[in-house]
């Protein structure tokens, strides 16, 4: 199969700098628009990798992100909300970005090239064949991500890869490819705008469908979310008063006890 960067072809739209402010915003709402059917397209291959990561966390391993750029900023970002949301340890799910914590914020020259800098910190996290490395790239090409999931198959460790190509380098290099495909961007070539939310939603799906497995949602709380703020203070009352049928004041007395949603139902339960 050929390999062709539908990321790097042309917008199908010209003359941006003509449209107005209506018709730029109706123009970009309606490429969107193609990104959650992209998705839906690329389901079979979500699931494929979702089963070797909750395999591998029940077994005690991890979920690593590595990615550059936009992408890994993305993988940054969805680990980041893992232990707010589940109550999870800050090292379960880590992202990577080449470049380090810099590049979150700026861009550092030429760090996605490096042949080397993924594995080197993929081992500061003293990586092993326990753990679970997925690749995030648009393009599919970045040397970094690539170089890095090379040399984890070198180590035994599985790994996937989500990217916005077909047939791309990465995609021939992880186990487990997701392929979503969402054609030109708006401004030709800027992977921000469809093919970083194509990103963001498989990410949603990663970490939310691995972590309703391994039990850290009941119906559909988030029983283990960690209390950092008022608002979720006043959220996981409201569900220790539906679950087990008791007063704001007890249930908020619970909550501090407690300090945990699952902690203060289950100790009630038991007496």
């Amino acid at each position: 199969m050929s390999f062709t960067k539908t990321t790097e072809q042309d917008s199908r739209y010209n003359h941006l700098e003509k449209m107005s402010v209506t018709d730029l915003l109706l123009n970009i709402n309606n490429e969107d628009k193609t990104v959650p059917l992209a998705v839906e397209k690329a389901l079979p291959q979500i699931e494929r990798l979702i089963h070797q990561i909750v395999i591998k966390l029940k077994q005690g391993g991890r979920l690593f992100y590595i990615g550059a750029g936009t992408s890994g900023r993305l993988g940054i970002l969805d680990a980041s909300e893992c232990p707010p949301t589940f109550g999870v340890s800050y090292d379960l799910v880590i992202g990577l970005i080449a470049g380090g914590d810099t590049a979150i914020r700026k861009a550092v020259e030429f760090a996605e090239d490096s042949l080397n800098l993924g594995w080197e910190d993929l081992k500061a996290h003293n990586i092993s064949s326990k753990d679970v490395v997925v690749g995030i790239a648009a393009s599919g090409t970045t040397p970094y991500v690539i170089s890095a999931l090379k040399t984890c198959h070198e180590n035994n460790i599985i790994t996937g890869c989500i990217t916005c190509n077909y047939n791309s380098p990465l995609s021939n290099t992880a186990q487990f490819p997701i392929e979503v495909v969402v054609g030109p961007e708006f401004v030709t070539g800027s992977s921000r705008m469809k093919a970083g939310t194509a990103q963001k939603l498989v990410l949603n799906m990663i970490t939310t469908t691995s972590m309703i497995q391994l039990g850290h949602v009941k119906g559909n709380k988030m029983v283990d979310m960690q209390l950092s703020n008022n608002k979720l203070v006043e959220r996981g009352t409201k569900m220790i008063m539906a679950e087990i049928n008791i007063s704001q004041n007890e249930a908020e007395a619970l909550l501090k006890k407690y300090k945990n949603v699952r902690l203060a139902i289950q100790n009630f339960k038991n007496g």
